[in-house]
């Protein structure tokens, strides 16, 4: 249902690090950069994230309660997405790691972002 999702970033080239590190971790890379925008998605496919600075000029602000989920092919991808998160300036907001309150075989990490923006890393065992 989700076409795409758009993310503030207040240093482009500081989240540029980041998410090139965080995405490639699970397959992706940036499709193009142009001006105030960067796009990332799948090699061969449409960019479905897109990192840019408000369009309104205000400062970045972290949406409370907005959680960018990323499905994983396995749990080294999720233990992957997490060392770059916190290698390239993102914080741990919980720990890869079975979530059995979600139900049976999900194994999920939580990165914030250098603004603080939330992602997820999910993989579930078939």
């Amino acid at each position: 249902m989700l076409n795409y999702i758009t993310i503030g970033a207040s240093d482009l080239d500081r989240a540029a690090a980041f998410y090139d590190a965080v995405l490639g971790a699970l397959g992706a890379g940036q499709s193009w950069r142009q001006g105030d925008w960067i796009a990332y998605g799948p090699p061969g496919a449409e960019a479905s994230v897109y990192i840019c600075k408000p369009e309104n000029g205000e400062p970045v602000q972290a949406a409370n309660g907005v959680t960018l989920g990323l499905r994983a092919d396995s749990t080294a991808q999720v233990d992957a997405l997490h060392a770059a998160a916190l290698t390239h300036g993102g914080s741990c907001g919980g720990p890869p790691g079975p979530r059995p309150q979600y139900g049976e075989g999900f194994y999920i990490a939580y990165v914030r972002d250098p603004d603080g923006n939330k992602l997820s890393a999910m993989f579930k065992a078939a």
